[in-house]
């Protein structure tokens, strides 16, 4: 497989994560990948031609069995990668995803389960997303958008729904990672913004912020 064919199954993948039927559209690989829906289409084609997508005209397009367990060998890659870039070379966590994106198609099926082992099975990247196993298997995590959180409520950040630097570094400005203790101190009915406790701080944060952000209860 090309680099660009591993991309937009990549991108397919995270796309039907979403959809309510696991199909999507042409348009909207095409914005996300900011190409013209005629060379999408063209693309898809080639997939569905190696059995990866099934993709019919006006219906959209889907992962098949063998498009989805590539897809997710792809992704395993790129979190495993970022999971090294950050523990083992002190990148930055707004660092890693640019970097990993490159890292993510070398071929090697040794390699990837060799670096597994050496970071010791990790089941979630630097941005609190699961990593598949070998077999494809995604781990169940246990999450909520702190925006959905009620005053008083105690939890633990474990990941992020936006991973963008200009968020991640917002982040890093007010001390709040993965495993970051958060206690919601109030909101406000005006607009939803939260006043918090991080780490005995207090931290006033608005509904954008909370809504891209990934806690479990403690």
């Amino acid at each position: 497989m090309t680099y660009s064919e591993e991309n937009y199954l990549k991108i397919i993948y995270h796309l039907s994560a979403n959809a309510p039927k696991g199909s999507i559209t042409t348009n909207a690989i095409a914005a996300e990948m900011e190409s013209k829906p005629s060379s999408v289409t063209d693309m898809v084609q080639k997939l569905a031609d190696k059995g990866l997508v099934a993709y019919k005209k006006y219906q959209g397009v889907s992962l098949t069995d063998e498009g989805l367990f590539t897809a997710l060998m792809i992704v395993r890659k790129h979190r495993l990668w970022e999971v090294f870039l950050l523990e083992k070379l002190d990148f930055s966590w707004d660092e890693v995803h640019d970097v990993a994106e490159q890292l993510e198609h070398i071929k090697s099926e040794k390699l990837t389960n060799k670096l597994e082992e050496f970071l010791d099975f990790p089941t979630e990247d630097p941005h609190g997303d699961p990593i598949p196993d070998r077999n494809g298997k995604l781990p169940k995590m246990d999450k909520k958008l702190l925006s959905e959180i009620g005053v008083g409520k105690k939890v633990i950040c474990v990941g992020v729904k936006d991973s963008s630097s200009a968020f991640l570094q917002y982040l890093d400005k007010q001390q709040i990672a993965l495993g970051s203790a958060l206690e919601v101190v109030s909101k406000e009915d005006f607009d939803l913004s939260l006043q918090l406790r991080v780490n005995g701080r207090d931290v006033a944060v608005s509904n954008k912020i909370a809504s891209n952000l990934f806690v479990k209860t403690v």
